[in-house]
């Protein structure tokens, strides 16, 4: 039989997500609804090891479900790496009598959860937040939604630019390593081409794409994936110039995919995860991560390091947007 949960921790990891606030309120209310006090931990990792750890209520986290980033804020924290660093973690959390940890964060952070349960008798489970959407074990991650709506909005008004001055754009999206985001937004609007890491395009390629277009365009919008570097568009652009003197303008939509007010999708599916979170936990479960897929969420093992990154599969996504572009 398990030992009752008495005291639960959540805290926010790496990148920022919209989303968090609505996991983090969902934890909150849930352990509260079964009698388990909650704590909040400030920027962390490195606020767990400094003790920046509160006591939670229901008004701790009144209205917060609309507002994006997270009102624990957050921070990257190499340092955790170092089993020395890990066990200050555990002996403030022993110190508070704190049973369990909810992680909310994306790959780095589960590394850490899962070392932390490793380490001592803390029992952990992650909530995977990440715009880029790639996160082994999950095909979906809170954050992903508002993102591609963001990024959605800003193609549409670049388009309204590019038709009223007959002007060709590369848009460029973030998603790290993988094309999920690139993807979604290159085919919901109306790119003329999508360039993901997993369907490697080069430029010579995109060139001569552009080259055999059946019809003149009176503008037109490439979007870009980051691929693990961000700006890339910018060569890009200069090499389509060079080879065969078109000018493509760049835009690099940035962070501003990471804020912002979180979608409908992204608030109910961060709450039935915080839920849920408080729930595994309490059935016993521990180093763990909470899963999400067509209306249900699971409870699945953290990523391993070696299984990487998440990446785009679906390579029909791809011929669609080709077929429905008519380049």
């Amino acid at each position: 039989m398990t030992n009752p949960i008495k005291k639960i921790a959540v805290l926010t990891s790496g990148g920022d997500a919209p989303g968090m606030n609505a996991g983090i309120r969902a934890v909150v209310r849930t352990a509260l609804a079964n009698g388990i006090e909650p704590y909040g931990v400030k920027n962390g990792f490195q606020g767990l090891v400094e003790n920046e750890i509160e006591k939670l209520n229901h008004q701790s986290v009144a209205n917060c479900i609309q507002r994006g980033g997270t009102i624990l804020k957050t921070k990257r924290y190499d340092e955790f790496k170092d089993p020395a660093v890990r066990q200050k973690a555990v002996d403030v959390l022993q110190q508070h009598e704190i049973d369990a940890l909810v992680v909310l964060g994306g790959d780095g952070s589960f590394r850490g959860a899962k070392l932390l349960a490793e380490q001592s008798n803390i029992k952990t489970v992650g909530i995977p937040c990440t715009i880029d959407n790639d996160i082994m074990g999950t095909p979906y991650t809170i954050g992903f939604d508002t993102a591609r709506n963001t990024a959605l909005t800003a193609i549409d008004r670049i388009r309204d630019t590019a038709f009223s001055h007959s002007v060709n754009f590369l848009v460029e999206v973030m998603g790290r390593a993988s094309g999920f985001l690139a993807m979604d937004v290159g085919l919901a609007g109306g790119a003329e081409f999508v360039m993901i890491p997993e369907l490697a395009t080069s430029t010579e390629q995109l060139i001569e794409r552009i080259s055999s277009r059946s019809r003149m365009k009176l503008g037109s919008i490439i979007v870009v994936a980051e691929a693990d570097e961000a700006g890339r568009s910018f060569n890009i652009s200069k090499d389509i110039k060079k080879a065969i003197d078109i000018d493509y303008k760049v835009c690099v939509i940035g962070h501003t995919q990471r804020g912002g007010t979180p979608t409908v999708h992204d608030r109910k599916v961060a709450s039935l995860m915080g839920y849920n979170a408080v729930k595994f936990l309490m059935a016993g479960q521990s180093n763990k991560m909470i899963g999400y897929d067509d209306e249900v969420c699971f409870v699945t093992d953290f990523p391993s390091i070696e299984a990487g990154s998440r990446t785009l599969t679906n390579e029909q996504l791809f011929e669609i947007n080709n077929i429905l572009c008519d380049i």
